[in-house]
């Protein structure tokens, strides 16, 4: 038996032909996407696209109904998914709602290391402490560490969830819509760290979802859009969003704008 090639000649993510249905309805169908190490992505498309979905697959959170899928040289369904989230950084919706209210913010990111949601007899080594310390300050809230999570507001709780997903220094980085909910200057501020995370060449590649263009960080490499489950297009970013193909993804006629890095759409 030949040996296995070296993580970065491979995709990071590899999804052939992946289809997600819950009963009648179709979540993810027949997606394809490859994902090469030190990329960045970011998912876009409306409601119900199945961009949640794809963030549970690409997690090993969530097992196809047919379809392949290759996550950081591993097949799933046939890796013990106990051993592979651990190289999985995910911050979402869902898994913030797992967090038990009380729990100290240091404690929820220290936990990572463990792959569970709340403190109970485990044990760290002071190593684990400074380095969820460390994240926490460099997602600019080092200083709640001792504050209970569920008296966070949205933007602090997204901000720890980030930093709980590097906590094990992960290969593979899932952010599902981070910047949600946050206002004007929470937003700017997240995506500013998410910026310099992505300028990093120590960062893990990513793949961020979003419903919008505005929220993607400077950096960004590729793209994916995505209506009802099926792919509209993916590829390097400059050549995937374009006006023509954001109005094929939502449904509605769209001018996309660039300046500088940044991008803005409004309809037409």
């Amino acid at each position: 038996m030949s040996p296995a090639a070296p993580l970065a000649d491979r995709d990071v993510l590899d999804l052939e032909a992946v289809t997600v249905r819950r009963g009648t309805s179709v979540l993810l169908d027949a997606v394809d996407l490859q994902v090469g190490s030190g990329q960045r992505w970011v998912v876009l498309g409306p409601n119900g696209a199945g961009k949640s979905t794809l963030v549970g697959v690409a997690a090993a959170r969530l097992f196809p109904t047919t379809g392949t899928v290759g996550i950081l040289g591993e097949r799933l369904g046939r890796v013990d998914v106990f051993e592979l989230r651990p190289r999985i950084g995910l911050a979402s919706t869902t898994l913030a709602g797992q967090v038990p209210g009380h729990e100290r913010v240091l404690d929820v990111v220290v936990t990572a290391a463990y792959g569970v949601t709340g403190r109970w007899r485990e044990r760290y080594e002071d190593a684990d402490v400074d380095r969820a310390r460390h994240l926490l300050d460099l997602l600019g809230v080092g200083a709640l560490g001792t504050r209970a999570f569920g008296t966070l507001s949205d933007g602090e709780r997204k901000r720890t969830q980030i930093a709980r997903a590097l906590m094990t220094d992960p290969e593979l980085l899932l952010l599902d819509e981070p910047a949600g909910g946050l206002d004007l200057g929470g937003r700017e501020d997240l995506l500013r760290r998410l910026t310099a995370l992505a300028a990093d060449a120590d960062a893990p590649t990513s793949v961020m979802v979003t419903h919008h263009v505005e929220e993607i960080p400077v950096g960004t490499t590729h793209a994916l859009l995505l209506r009802e489950g099926r792919v509209v297009a993916a590829g390097e970013a400059p050549k995937v969003l374009s006006s023509k193909r954001l109005s094929e993804t939502f449904g509605l006629s769209l001018r996309l704008e660039r300046r500088g890095d940044r991008f803005s759409a409004r309809a037409v």
